[in-house]
């Protein structure tokens, strides 16, 4: 609980009066810029928030189907040196709520570090409004056409790396399904490939995963994107990840700017200018995403295909996959981007047999959307694994897990000529792993995946009475009722858009007052001094509604996750709706062995060298596994950073 002020004098409470007032003056401003920011940016269909020049390369609205999507190339600031046959690098940011460009918009990102490295960089962009009749099948198969393109402008370089973030990972690795020849690595950062994969009790808990079955379904989107005139307004996802954090929604985030007005206002607008930049999906794509992805987990049971019919088997994948995820992301937990590899391969041996090479890298405490937008993860992480790409490249069919580890005293005490870099604070190596050791982050028992396929069959029971009762109604109205402007007034009655749109001059003249209020206030500023009595008591009145709400949080979701194993690990209602756990299949083997991919006894395989800078000495390194031991990073020349 806040203490009590004690003995305050009538000028430290004046000092502190003034304070809060001009503080509270300029907090209002900064809503106020941030209202015109977000206004601005949603009238733009091109709008994203990279911080580097580009050009288009090709635009995906030109294709024969088109899809919403561009290829950009990224033009490197002055002084930078790209390498003339280095391996491009990709990033595809998720089309998830926000407008793209999370990737490279600062300087210290996966973009940033990628140009670091000398690499030739690109990035594929979205429009933040739909193409009509996109699906997600095409979106994949267009993707491919765009790495194609960045192949065809590279011919004498290694495949590219394509780095997915979010759902762009699992949209990257099903286009390389379909040209596993195109891709040279592939990077996924927090993407959700196994969906319903989790760990019951942890800390914090994974409450997304158990929405779709609460909420009855896929047939609320399919409600929403029929009301929308068959499109999908983003602001509800992003306000479904604002919710998972109410203490950070609902007060940190915003207190921060007001407490440190002097010194945040900048930060918080930058940041803003991405998660307040609201896209629009159309019906089609976001009811393919709910139904076979979130709510019915298709992807690693084989049971999606390609728009010409080929199934995402994603075995077929033979070059290297590097899977970036965190403990503390309670959005795509490692259970969620690790547990694809538990659904395909029954035992290491398997994995090695198929020729398939996965690494894995572990942040130990950063949220999902630090994954990929965090100046510490670039640092790390991001630097560490661009570091090791032809290394990567170069290990046996196996799985490892990076390790990445700060650099000893005797590391920092080597000769100049040990390490050309000079600036890198870490060390990586590559140890071997089973999958066992991915259990260890969690993964379904049979009566919890038992509960997760009830949600399943629910949910097609609800979305079939919905397209056939209520949606007919609805579809018959669009025109005469639901229109254009009907589905434009209602985005703007979102109340996250409302949050933005009701401090913004353009929906509310009055703000515009604020303007030269704010400018007076930064001429006559006095600041209070931080052992003011009336300061300490406020910063100690919002650790305390902080605690509150993140207890808050802690209850609703452990009665999130109670009531979703009550209700769908009731036998009755399993037994009803045709799931009997009993006699279910591990979910292991839902991808169907086929002779060409059938479990194999351990090989030695052959992989031919993916550079032709490789040596034979390396090709003759490539087998750790069969040694149990950890295989040190070899870090290819590059220049200091900028």
């Amino acid at each position: 609980m806040p203490q009590t002020i004690q003995n305050p004098t009538l000028g430290e409470y004046q000092a502190f009066l003034l304070d809060a007032l001009q503080r509270s003056i300029l907090f209002l401003d900064v809503l106020r810029r941030r209202g015109n920011q977000q206004r601005i940016s949603s009238e733009n269909p091109h709008s994203q928030v990279l911080d580097y020049a580009s050009e288009l390369i090709l635009d995906g609205q030109t294709f024969e189907r088109p899809i919403s999507y561009a290829l950009l190339r990224i033009l490197p600031p002055a002084g930078t040196v790209i390498q003339a046959q280095g391996r491009p690098v990709i990033v595809v940011d998720p089309r998830a709520g926000q407008s793209p460009g999370i990737g490279g918009f600062k300087q210290q990102s996966e973009v940033g570090e990628a140009l670091n490295a000398g690499h030739p960089v690109y990035f594929i962009a979205f429009s933040t409004t739909p193409v009509a009749n996109e699906t997600f099948p095409d979106v994949v198969a267009g993707q491919v056409r765009l790495v194609d393109a960045v192949v065809a402008r590279h011919p004498d370089a290694p495949r590219p790396l394509v780095i997915g973030n979010c759902q762009a990972g699992y949209q990257s690795l099903m286009g390389a399904v379909l040209r596993p020849e195109l891709y040279g690595l592939c990077l996924l950062a927090g993407s959700p490939m196994s969906y319903w994969q989790g760990q019951r009790g942890a800390d914090p808990v994974n409450p997304m995963r158990y929405s779709g079955g609460l909420l009855g379904g896929s047939w609320l989107a399919a409600l929403t994107s029929d009301l929308h005139a068959n499109e999908f307004d983003g602001a509800w996802l992003v306000l479904n990840f604002d919710n998972l954090n109410p203490a950070n929604w609902l007060w940190s985030k915003q207190f921060n700017v007001y407490a440190q007005v002097d010194t945040e206002a900048e930060r918080y607008l930058q940041f803003e200018r991405w998660w307040g930049d609201f896209i629009v999906l159309n019906g089609p794509t976001m009811n393919y995403l709910v139904n076979e992805l979130f709510v019915g987990d298709k992807l690693t049971q084989n049971q999606l295909t390609s728009a010409d019919g080929q199934v995402f088997d994603l075995r077929q994948i033979k070059t290297p996959i590097v899977v970036f995820t965190s403990r503390g992301d309670n959005i795509s937990p490692p259970a969620q981007t690790l547990g694809w590899v538990l659904d395909l391969y029954p035992r290491t041996e398997d994995l090695q047999a198929a020729g398939q090479t996965v690494v894995y890298c572990v942040n130990p405490h950063v949220g999902h959307l630090g994954l990929f937008v965090s100046s510490q993860v670039a640092r790390k992480e991001d630097e560490e694994i661009l570091s090791n790409l032809d290394q990567i490249a170069q290990l046996a069919p196996g799985l490892y897990e990076l390790v990445i580890e700060p650099r000893t005293a005797a590391d920092e005490a080597a000769p100049p000529e040990a390490d050309p870099f000079g600036v890198h604070a870490w060390q990586s190596r590559f140890e071997p792993r089973t999958l066992a050791d991915l259990e260890q982050f969690g993964r379904n028992t049979p009566q919890e995946q038992a509960a997760f396929a009830a949600v399943d069959a629910l949910s097609q029971r609800n979305l079939k009475a919905y397209q056939t009762w209520v949606q007919p109604a609805l579809r018959a109205w669009q025109g005469p009722w639901i229109t254009p402007q009907s589905a434009r007034a209602l985005r703007e009655l979102n109340p996250l858009r409302l949050s933005y749109s009701l401090f913004a001059e353009a929906t509310n003249p009055w703000i515009k007052a604020l303007a030269p209020w704010a400018d007076e206030v930064r001429q006559r500023r006095q600041p209070v001094a931080p052992d003011n009595p009336f300061w300490v008591a406020q910063t100690q009145a919002s650790a305390h509604i902080i605690q509150s709400l993140q207890q808050f949080q802690k209850v609703r979701d452990e009665g999130v996750e109670k009531t979703f194993f009550q209700v769908f690990g009731a036998p009755w209602l399993q037994t009803w709706l045709g799931v009997h756990p009993d006699t279910s299949p591990d979910p292991r083997l839902h991808p169907q062995a086929t002779p060409a991919k059938s479990p194999a006894a351990p090989a030695t395989p052959t992989v031919a060298p993916t550079t032709a800078t490789a040596q034979p000495a390396q090709a003759a390194a490539r087998h750790p596994q069969t040694a149990r031991h950890s295989v040190p990073s070899q870090r290819p020349a590059r220049k200091p950073r900028r």
